[in-house]
């Protein structure tokens, strides 16, 4: 029989260091309508999450892996909106390196960038006396990059849509984010449907390419 204590000083974890790294996006999850609050101003915005693995090392040469090896990760949220203004649709633009078309602006199918490789500015914002890696820019991965050839994929590709959501996928998600996205209008309606992986966003198009 085991009596344990432990000590309830908080963990601590690697972060991503400061800097320019090259990414592949393998996660894309659907976190449903969530409130927020800035200024007094409570809004309710339907969120993505993205999620990107890391490649090479750090200006120390220092590898950017986890202490048992795996690539570190890095995670943007973002309103799932496709309006001119949006962070989504200019992070995107600045990824792929050129202006939409009238016809690309209309919709997109974020599945096409599961898989893609970018170059992710990562810095650092002090909340609450804590730390934290932010994706501040995305731009494209130089030729010089590609030419010497992109390393492979770790993670497998992950995406999420809570309207016909793989239940599979979501077993495998943190407790924070299942409760998340368990406590969301668009989980309530779902409840108690198990489908399959799906291809796609209801709300975008997968006509165009990235």
């Amino acid at each position: 029989m085991s009596f344990i204590v432990e000590s309830n000083q908080e963990r601590t974890f690697k972060n991503v260091p400061v800097g320019s790294h090259l990414g592949r996006c393998y996660r894309i999850i659907d976190l449903g309508s969530q409130k927020s609050e800035y200024m007094g101003e409570v809004k309710v915005q339907r969120k993505i999450m993205l999620g990107w693995e890391l490649f090479g090392e750090d200006d120390n040469g220092q590898s950017l892996t986890t202490d048992d090896g795996k690539p570190m990760g890095i995670f943007k949220n973002y309103t799932l909106s496709w309006s001119e203004n949006a962070n989504l649709r200019k992070d995107l633009q600045a990824w792929r390196g050129k202006p939409w078309t009238d016809a690309e602006a209309r919709r997109f199918d974020l599945k096409t960038i599961l898989g893609a490789f970018g170059m992710l500015n990562v810095v650092h914002r002090e909340v609450n006396g804590k730390t934290y890696a932010n994706v501040a820019g995305i731009s494209p991965v130089p030729s010089m990059i590609k030419t010497a050839g992109l390393p492979k994929a770790v993670n497998k590709d992950q995406l999420f849509v809570i309207t016909e959501p793989d239940m599979a996928l979501f077993e495998t998600f943190g407790d924070g984010l299942k409760s998340k996205i368990t406590n969301t209008p668009e989980w309530a309606m779902q409840k108690g449907k198990v489908v399959g992986t799906v291809s796609s966003f209801e709300d975008l198009d997968d006509s165009i390419p990235f």
